[in-house]
């Protein structure tokens, strides 16, 4: 009988200081500032046996020679693994990765560190990345591979990369630097039977989604003076971030937009793809289909009057599907599609894609053979299927199906062509230049839901800001 094997899976917090950190980018991205001195805790955990000790004796000469050679025994010793997602670390817990880990490999040992946010986390890198002390694996975000990249690993020959959807979309430099585990999409929810009471169809070009939102607004808005075609928690300013946030990326299927804006003097200038797709945004925005008070309301309040069928459309990621169930009477005529910003229907139809919670193995890898064997464990069958399978996020490996979410799958069913674009967040430069001019694309989207707001002159500020900022920072 094969024995389980079942780690004790200890939490640590590294102790945060004083530390001097860099800004993190706005939107997915998370600010890091101050300094942080800290001291380092590591958790060790020893595996344990479920078998009783009358089980024990039962077991036979022969059986322990078997499992021994099913487990591999070339491997051993310490693997520390250093994250901050609760959620992961309680599916850790809860499906024994360690436990699983060690029935292949027995004679090696798993070692958490969970540290207390991601804020907290970012600064502890940093920290141990000068320090020559980085664990032997690490999780990280789209912005912080190339903040990192000297010390990580090109994961290039593996067959976790090899048979991930997206990796090879966030290279850096040419090499594979971390496996995402999950990616997510973003959406715009609608309701069925609203739009075929006012005569319009699901739009697939910019232009179709204008002219169908004034329809709706015009429609419903006639006995109902607060209705509004798409909601719109404008007083949170973040819930702009579908517009402001992607659709500079989308407008030529560059993820690595905000990059190319750091290397750039004046990326607000008429022609770019920042200015192309917020030209579009503010035509949207000032267009009355959010409303008459689209600053008025948060996006709590936005997403309920949705949920009520007081607005057609709602812009948001996967995970806002939960809180419109549970406000919503029924679900049945919910649906989805991808906001549409192509200009003509021949022109390709781009969707948002981010990879998330990156697997890194680090240059200080203390066993850096069983380190990959552990990125390669992850991704494979033995644990994988079942952990994504937990979470609400898509999948990004190609030997793995999971089953989406029948209303968030619906838009998908309507662009089955579409096309990907990975989205990164922004690298150092751009969080420097963000920092230093004060750019903020979820305050200029609410800025734009205001009469009067001159964009034009918005953009020509910030032109001249960033110009000065990257000679400041000396930023090529």
């Amino acid at each position: 009988m094969k024995k389980k094997v079942i780690s004790a899976i200890l939490c640590v917090s590294m102790v945060a200081g004083i530390l001097a950190g860099c800004g993190g980018s706005t939107g997915s991205s998370t600010t890091e500032a101050g300094k942080t001195e800290g001291t380092q805790a590591a958790a060790t955990q020893a595996g344990t046996t479920e078998a009783g000790t009358d089980e024990a004796k039962g077991e036979t000469a022969a059986a322990d020679d078997t499992e021994k050679a099913d487990a591999n025994t070339e491997l051993s010793g310490t693997l520390v693994v250093a994250l901050w997602d609760n959620v992961s670390m309680q599916l850790f817990e809860d499906l024994d990765l360690a436990g699983k880990f060690q029935e292949v490999y027995p004679d090696a040992n798993i070692e958490f560190e969970k540290l207390k946010d991601d804020s907290e986390y970012w600064n502890a890198m940093k920290m141990r990345a000068s320090a020559n002390q980085l664990p032997d694996i690490m999780f990280n975000k789209t912005f912080t591979l190339s903040r990192f990249k000297d010390y990580l690993v090109d994961l290039s020959d593996t067959e976790a990369n090899k048979n991930n959807n997206i990796a090879e979309g966030y290279a850096v430099d040419g090499k594979v630097l971390g496996l995402p585990e999950k990616m997510t999409a973003e959406y715009v929810y609608y309701w069925k039977d609203m739009f075929k009471e006012a005569g319009v169809e699901v739009p697939s070009t910019w232009s179709e989604l204008e002219e169908v939102s004034k329809k709706l607004q015009e429609h419903f808005g006639a006995d109902n003076g607060d209705f509004m075609a798409i909601a719109m928690g404008g007083k949170d300013e973040w819930p702009t971030y579908p517009f402001t946030e992607f659709m500079p990326a989308l407008e030529s299927g560059n993820g690595q937009n905000w990059n190319t804006m750091a290397t750039q003097d004046e990326p607000f200038s008429e022609g770019t793809d920042f200015y192309k797709a917020y030209t579009k945004i503010n035509s949207l925005f000032t267009s009355g289909v959010f409303g008459k008070d689209p600053v008025g309301i948060g996006n709590d309040q936005a997403t309920a009057l949705f949920a009520q069928k007081q607005a057609a459309m709602v812009a948001s990621g996967g995970w806002a599907l939960t809180s419109i169930s549970e406000g919503a009477d029924s679900t049945d005529e919910l649906g989805t599609f991808y906001l549409p910003t192509r200009e003509k229907a021949e022109d390709p139809f781009r969707a948002i894609t981010q990879g998330d919670n990156f697997m890194s193995i680090t240059t200080h890898a203390k066993n850096p053979e069983l380190a990959k064997a552990f990125v390669e464990f992850y991704f494979s069958d033995a644990w994988y299927p079942e952990y994504i399978k937990s979470q609400a996020d898509d999948n990004t490996m190609k030997t793995v199906q999971k089953d989406k979410d029948p209303i968030l799958a619906q838009a998908d069913e309507l662009q089955p062509d579409k096309e990907l674009v990975m989205y990164d967040g922004g690298g150092d430069d751009f969080t420097a230049l963000v920092a230093e001019t004060t750019f903020d694309y979820k305050k200029l989207g609410s800025e734009m839901l205001v009469n009067g707001f001159d964009l034009p002159s918005a953009l020509n500020d910030l032109n001249t800001k960033w110009k000065a900022a990257r000679e400041k920072l000396s930023i090529k």
